[in-house]
């Protein structure tokens, strides 16, 4: 017989399945809280379906955003309407290859970082960050500990209930942004943490709700 957690979560998939909402979305406001009121220059990888590229140019005098995913960035530029305050472009290109040679005053990345090499990918990240600038990550990672199991159960009954209200009880949609190609991530957030401190000394990190870790640095 199944056991009844079991039956519970495939209960919570299929209800998932029909209420979903957007998991990095939710983050984007809390990542503009992070930045200043204004900056010159902004680049966001992994830009996917341009939302917060978007969100950013709000606040921004060019914004760029890169994604290889030729589909999503298409998307993103058929979807992300002209803006009067700020340049805002999209690039098909590699995150650690493609960035344009220019300094930025704002990086974002989100649910992006997990694809790439990690050292390699912060390290690109810090290079073409302007002194003063801000790097914000919101990733993925991989459940290990009992801590990250913790934060996993409690996240469970929140996304259902985020479902539902986000979508006021009606079955919806898959959001545009989540239609791009995932992998799970592979690193615990205790590797994560180390790993980024070597690269980023003084970067701050946490564990967040819905299977998400956030990182912010600020280079002098």
């Amino acid at each position: 017989m199944t056991s009844l957690p079991h039956r519970a979560l495939q209960a919570l998939d299929r209800f998932n399945s029909a209420h979903p909402w957007d998991h990095n979305a939710h983050y984007h406001r809390w990542i503009l809280r992070r930045l200043p009121a204004r900056f010159a220059r902004a680049l966001d990888v992994g830009s996917g379906s341009g939302d917060l590229a978007g969100l950013l140019a709000t606040r921004s005098t060019t914004v760029h955003g890169i994604d290889s995913d030729p589909a999503i960035t298409a998307q993103a530029q058929r979807r992300t309407p002209p803006t009067p305050h700020a340049a805002l472009t999209f690039t098909v290109a590699d995150a650690l290859t493609g960035i344009p040679a220019a300094s930025y005053d704002v990086i974002t990345c989100v649910a992006t970082l997990h694809h790439l090499p990690f050292r390699d990918a912060l390290t690109a990240f810090r290079q073409h960050l302007a002194p003063g600038g801000t790097l914000v990550v919101v990733g993925l990672y991989r459940a290990q500990t009992a801590t990250d199991h913790l934060f996993n159960t409690a996240a469970a009954p929140l996304n259902a209930a985020m479902g539902w209200f986000r979508n006021k009880g009606r079955p919806a949609r898959r959001p545009v942004s989540m239609t791009a190609r995932t992998r799970p991530a592979d690193m615990g957030f205790d590797d994560i943490v180390r790993e980024a401190r070597d690269v980023l000394p003084g970067a701050r990190l946490r564990r967040r709700l819905f299977w998400r870790y956030t990182l912010v640095w600020h280079r002098g």
